[in-house]
């Protein structure tokens, strides 16, 4: 078993059971990148370029999706909304957990 070091806010959410809805947690996007970000970041291994903290939610949050514009400089301003749902739905976004790394406390 490998273990490795991660980095999160310590007031984020705690990692989800793998299958149970996602939190925010950030423990998946600080491993590895997405499909989606291993295309537009061609990288791997995480921390995801666009994981993004939310100080009044508490909670980490796919800049990806929540502002396409901000990583996608050619996209027009009228295409974001269709953008972000379209890579949402790539990535399963809002589908349940499915990393199975195990943090410690």
């Amino acid at each position: 078993m490998q273990q490795e070091i991660i980095h999160l806010q310590s007031a984020a959410p705690k990692k989800p059971l793998a299958g149970e809805a996602c939190n925010g947690c950030g423990v998946c996007c600080a491993l590895e990148t997405c499909p989606v970000a291993r295309l537009r970041f061609l990288q791997k291994k995480g921390p995801c370029p666009a994981l993004r903290w939310s100080a009044e939610a508490t909670l980490y949050r796919c800049g990806l999706l929540s502002a396409p514009g901000n990583y996608l400089p050619c996209l027009p301003k009228v295409a974001e909304a269709l953008t972000s749902r379209l890579l949402a739905r790539w990535i399963a976004a809002g589908k349940g957990c499915d990393c199975t790394a195990e943090p410690a406390n």
